[in-house]
């Protein structure tokens, strides 16, 4: 009996480790080997790729920072200049209330609507024109003083030998296109003078220049980084003098002819010996000769 007994449980034993070494379980879903659908090869969750820089992983996002003025810089025979852009919009041109005591060729105030473009960051040193020219003739000397006693037409014939030389298309600025520069352009504060209310922080005037022109570009600059847009020396524009409208405008160039009542170009800005009503933004004269107070300023296309 004792035997029997014995034979009994010790085939239970081996038959039940028998079935345990038969049946092997599936660790993913815990079902045996046999019921598993993946046969106990899940196929692997995708992960997410780490960073081969692991400090980037908890660092903040950078902030935006404003954009800057887009400056471009051109050669010509060795020597630079730079040109600033003048982002488009919509701007009052004219007399508007800041600027005091306005003559009748400032009035009525209008809006005028204009295309990006650049403009000069300074007044044509006698550097550059004589790069262009070969020679330079102003009454005062020196290679980063601005060029003067020159006449439009001079300047016309400078600037057709500047596109020659470089392949590019520069040319005078409009008036509206000088007086929206000059204000700032869209980040006009709307000052009366050319980045200010102190006519002195940015100007080389009657007051302040001894009776000479100054090294350009040793004033306070306006808004937009451009330099001695009131003071120094005058700036001939492209168009002829003309009287405004109240009507709206888009990228008005003037007229090219002079007018019957008013001859010559306009010349823009105040120079040197120039009082502080010559030197506002929105100031305009008529000029029909040359002087040594006026010089130019390089404009072209964005």
């Amino acid at each position: 009996m004792r035997t029997c007994t014995f034979l009994a449980l010790l085939l239970s034993l081996f038959m039940t480790q028998g079935t345990n070494a038969q049946v092997r379980m599936c660790r993913v879903c815990k079902k045996s080997i046999t019921t598993c659908p993946y046969k106990g090869n899940h196929p692997k969750a995708a992960q997410p790729a780490k960073s081969s820089r692991p400090e980037a992983r908890n660092k903040p996002a950078a902030k935006s920072t404003p954009t800057a003025t887009e400056i471009k810089t051109f050669t010509v025979n060795g020597v630079a200049f730079k040109m600033v852009k003048v982002q488009g919009g919509t701007y009052r041109m004219g007399a508007t209330p800041e600027q005091e005591n306005p003559s009748e060729i400032e009035k009525p105030v209008h809006n005028v609507t204009l295309s990006s473009f650049y403009i000069g960051q300074t007044e044509v040193t006698q550097a550059l024109w004589k790069a262009v020219m070969g020679s330079v003739n102003s009454h005062f000397e020196g290679a980063n003083l601005p060029v003067e006693l020159v006449s439009w037409d001079q300047c016309q014939e400078f600037i057709t030998k500047l596109n020659n030389l470089t392949g590019k298309h520069f040319r005078m600025p409009t008036e509206a296109e000088w007086e929206f520069a000059a204000r700032g352009g869209n980040k006009s504060r709307h000052y009366q003078y050319s980045g200010s209310n102190n006519l002195k922080d940015v100007a080389w005037v009657k007051d302040n220049s001894n009776q000479t022109t100054h090294p350009v570009g040793t004033k306070r600059p306006n808004e937009l980084g451009i330099y001695d847009m009131s003071g120094n020396v005058c700036e001939w524009v492209s168009n002829c003098v003309y009287s405004y409208t109240s009507e709206s405008q888009t990228n008005p160039q003037g007229p090219s002819t002079e007018h019957p009542n008013f001859g010559g170009h306009l010349r823009r800005g105040g120079g040197y010996v120039s009082a502080p009503i010559r030197c506002k933004v929105s100031y305009r004269k008529n000029e029909t000769s040359h002087g040594r107070d006026i010089g130019l300023r390089l404009a072209m296309d964005d």
